[in-house]
């Protein structure tokens, strides 16, 4: 996103007279969303951009002129991929392959050109670019602290052929020595664990309460009930608990990679 939209956002704020909290709190949103829309590093939903008209009196400029976003992703993943964006502290849980905004290009392509029915080149194409995209947040001045927590499974499933869960593998080495991600594995020898249900993200921000985002086939929901979040963390905290400690997780990344025929 450019930051011509949110410098005339801010214009128009100042111009109203109104500080980014007193604009949130009229606008029903919250103040550091305001912040990263004004400093061009997020784009406002539909809903967001037609209370802000409203609030600025500004007709239907800023919900007509939104920046165009190409994401392609499940309809049902849209919600949690916008809080993805504004999440200070990201928990993750995988069960079954690499969480989105840690995969490689080749292991995201690998998973995202088996969708059934099958997506054709031109729209794999796409799937894996707005994967990147969300994985540039790692990057981003304002990264999120993200703790990722895999089951064994992930590790030892080939996806795209040993060469690319090679490449993969490493690729989280380098995020935990860089240390923009915790990474702990759940050992098959611990047999049960509170998460095997299904994915799990758990996103803290910061001025509005935690959420969750849980996915299956076909299906994922955001939870913003208090309770549930708390039981989710509460399984997370668990499962954790549990886990290899990171010097030994990414130890096992390594040897796996050198399975997979990694030599570097």
């Amino acid at each position: 996103m450019t930051s011509t939209y949110g410098d005339w956002l801010k214009q128009q704020r100042e111009t109203a007279g109104l500080t980014q909290q007193q604009l949130a709190d009229a606008a029903v949103m919250t103040r550091s969303h305001i912040a990263h829309i004004e400093a061009g590093r997020r784009t406002p939903s539909k809903e967001d951009a037609r209370r802000l008209d409203k609030v600025l009196n500004t007709g239907n400029v800023l919900s007509s002129f939104l920046p165009r976003d190409d994401a392609a992703v499940a309809d049902y993943f849209e919600a949690a991929r916008l809080l993805e964006q504004q999440a200070v502290m990201i928990q993750e849980f995988a069960l079954s392959f690499v969480p989105g905004i840690l995969q490689t290009e080749r292991y995201a392509r690998a998973v995202l050109s088996k969708s059934f029915p099958p997506a054709s080149d031109e729209e794999c194409d796409r799937l894996v670019v707005t994967r990147l995209e969300r994985a540039k947040i790692l990057d981003a001045p304002w990264a999120p602290v993200v703790w990722a927590t895999l089951d064994e499974t992930v590790l030892r499933r080939v996806v795209g052929g040993r060469d690319v869960m090679a490449e993969q593998l490493m690729h989280l080495v380098r995020l935990a020595e860089r240390r923009r991600v915790r990474i702990h594995v759940l050992p098959f020898a611990l047999g049960f664990h509170p998460l095997m249900e299904s994915m799990l993200s758990l996103m803290w921000f910061e001025d509005q309460p935690p959420v969750a985002y849980s996915e299956g086939l076909r299906m994922g929901r955001v939870h913003d009930s208090p309770s549930v979040v708390q039981e989710l963390q509460g399984r997370y905290a668990l499962a954790l608990s549990d886990a290899l400690p990171l010097k030994e997780s990414v130890a096992l990344l390594r040897a796996t990679a050198k399975d997979y025929g990694h030599h570097g």
